[in-house]
């Protein structure tokens, strides 16, 4: 059995609401995946839980409000433990394979360093994933059979979005653990938006979006730690009138950590993004065409 075979049962990634787009957002969940093949189990050292240290835990479910409110969801079901889309498709560490990485591959990158490369070496505090090195064609498996079909579908959306309505804005949904502190006060985030220091989204949405949640009595951070991954900086277009920002959730206001379980307080804290979602999307268009601002 391939990779191709790992998903021949269930897709590697579902759109939802994709026919019935009414707003120019798309939203996209690459790391909430909880499909772990038979085959890949069987390669994995870890133990069914270990494994599922460095899913986004139901933040698929968190944005799921996207699709009745006329935004298509894009969402993984390939673990991110498996391969991280968040990535350069060929983000390769030599030391985890057999044979040579092809030349091309960035094997240089602050992530592959950490272990985080496109297909990760660890999961969770660095427990490493595989007992031994793995054959080379297994990652180009992996890239072709589901890397490079997620990123046409989601380049596909933006293209089909900014056609329709003039520009695009994705919205890149993350979650992050509960002990995340920022700064020197060691404040913890509900929520950091990330938009690569604004090079991958228009300033008037990124005030927005934190403006929403700050008023909704959350606290925010602004790109730190955080400042948004390969989807938000390969897409980020602002003038070209593609727009991106990384949203991380806070895992503590939702979940347990230890058995990744819902807590109480997640279906309140889906109706906070679901009522964040719109009134984000709600945004007037000319904060993105560059139009003057006459309505105000």
């Amino acid at each position: 059995m391939t990779a191709t075979d790992d998903f021949s049962a269930t897709a590697p990634f579902e759109i939802c609401g994709g026919d019935r787009q009414r707003v120019p957002f798309v939203f996209d969940s690459p790391h909430s995946g909880r499909h772990y093949p038979d085959r890949f189990l069987a390669m994995t050292r870890l133990d069914r839980m270990a494994i599922r240290r460095s899913e986004d835990c139901f933040v698929d479910e968190l944005f799921g409000a996207a699709a009745p409110l006329g935004a298509p969801l894009l969402a993984a079901n390939f673990p991110r433990a498996y391969l991280d889309v968040n990535r350069e498709p060929w983000e390769l560490d030599p030391r985890m394979f057999a044979d040579p990485v092809p030349s091309f591959a960035n094997i240089r990158s602050a992530r592959v360093a950490g272990g985080l490369g496109t297909v990760p070496k660890v999961v969770g505090e660095g427990l490493d994933i595989y007992s031994g090195r793995l054959p080379i064609a297994e990652a180009l498996g992996r890239i072709n059979s589901v890397y490079k079909p997620y990123h046409q579908a989601l380049k596909s959306l933006l293209g089909r979005t900014h056609q329709q309505f003039g520009y695009a804005v994705l919205i890149d949904c993350h979650s992050m653990p509960a002990s995340i502190r920022v700064g020197e006060t060691g404040l913890r985030p509900d929520f950091i938006i990330g938009d690569r220091f604004g090079a991958s989204a228009a300033p008037a949405l990124t005030e927005t979006a934190i403006g929403i949640l700050v008023g909704m009595g959350y606290t925010v951070a602004h790109n730190k730690p955080y400042a948004g991954g390969f989807i938000t900086e390969h897409y980020g277009r602002p003038a070209r009138g593609l727009h991106v920002l990384q949203i991380e959730v806070n895992r503590g206001l939702y979940m347990d950590e230890r058995t990744l379980q819902k807590a109480a307080g997640f279906d309140a804290l889906a109706g906070d993004v679901s009522r964040f979602s719109a009134e984000l999307m709600a945004m007037p268009d000319y904060h993105f065409l560059g139009l003057p601002l006459a309505a105000e």
